[in-house]
């Protein structure tokens, strides 16, 4: 699929830093050879924010390290899919995965799905009050408990329905079939809507929704964009009704593995990588919407706000049982840090 303007710009920018890096003599890299190479997996496109971190923090390694460290970057799902990167990563397989923060769920740590609840956050300046608060590193620290370094949040925005109708009431949801993710609670989030939830890996979602296997599902839109979710689905709704973010994990014994140096250079290319992600992620999404009404292919919602009060009344019994499986002391600190971030 050809990029419209807005990514090409983007892609742009990443090939210029390739370039750069390019540019070191000859003499240089015929001095230098690689000692390590990071293999980082993802399941998403190179042009969404999780695509264009994960190249600059290629590059940004393999500059400051003069070519010492390496780093593979495997996209779209080519090594790993969602059901099997957090066990791979585990087994030592890869050495970096970004994975959503639904899916920590299923390894044992559903604190994580306090980032699912539904329309809990207003804006992304709330969300990374708590990703970069003490809460956030909280969450990271509890990774330890399953072998894991959690080094860092970024995001991918706002959540969107889709499906081959409008989504703008609760009943427009009843008997559909959605794609979800593993969360449990973005499955009761769905079936409180009246929808039947359906998890399936990321990858595998276009393919469904071309099959009728799945009926719609949600995303932001730049994953909409790039994964050509246009071309299978008619509609899409602008909920905003739940935020899609993710965090940067590597393996616990590898990373005790590297030399304290190692560490913190690319811990450093890391950070501003993931920086650089959580710049771009709101452009990313807009340049995709923008290019959405270009095509012409999918019809664009957006709700009233009478239509996202009625949905979000549906939907609140979900944050009440995340409370009682999680405990009541992560939602009161998701509450003192939500408080927090309106005063």
């Amino acid at each position: 699929m050809t990029l419209p303007g807005p990514y090409a710009i983007q892609r742009r920018h990443w090939l210029a830093a390739c370039a750069s890096a390019a540019l070191l003599p000859a003499s240089a890299h015929a001095s230098l050879r690689t000692d390590i190479t990071l293999r980082f997996s993802h399941v998403v496109a190179e042009e969404t924010p999780k695509g264009l971190a994960a190249n600059r923090f290629k590059v940004l390694v393999e500059q400051r390290s003069g070519g010492r460290i390496g780093v593979q970057v495997y996209p779209n799902a080519q090594l790993y899919g969602d059901h099997d990167e957090m066990q791979a990563l585990q087994l030592g397989a890869v050495d970096l995965v970004a994975p959503s923060l639904s899916k920590f769920g299923r390894i044992g740590l559903p604190e994580f799905e306090l980032f699912d609840l539904p329309f809990l956050f207003d804006d992304l300046a709330a969300v990374r009050r708590i990703t970069l608060g003490p809460l956030g590193q909280k969450l990271l620290d509890g990774l330890q408990h399953q072998g894991l370094v959690g080094l860092g949040f970024f995001d991918n925005g706002f959540k969107q329905m889709s499906a081959n109708r409008p989504l703008l009431e609760p009943r427009d949801f009843v008997d559909l079939r959605m794609r979800v993710q593993a969360s449990k609670v973005i499955a009761a989030q769905m079936r409180a809507l009246g929808a039947r939830p359906v998890t399936l890996a990321f990858s595998e979602t276009r393919r469904a929704l071309a099959a009728g296997v799945v009926d719609g599902t949600e995303n932001p839109v730049s994953n909409f964009w790039t994964q050509a979710m246009h071309q299978v689905q008619s509609d899409l709704s602008l909920t905003e009704h739940g935020y899609l973010g993710y965090a940067v994990v590597t393996n616990q014994r590898f990373w005790q593995s590297l030399a304290r140096p190692d560490r913190a250079l690319i811990n450093q290319a890391l950070q501003e990588s993931l920086a650089f992600a959580n710049q771009i992620a709101d452009t990313q999404n807009d340049q995709a919407l923008q290019a959405l009404r270009l095509t012409g292919t999918t019809r664009i919602h957006v709700l009233s706000d009478t239509q996202r009060t009625r949905l979000r009344l549906v939907v609140k019994p979900v944050q009440q049982a995340l409370a009682q499986r999680i405990g009541p002391s992560w939602t009161r600190a998701l509450q003192e840090a939500m408080r927090q971030t309106s005063a």
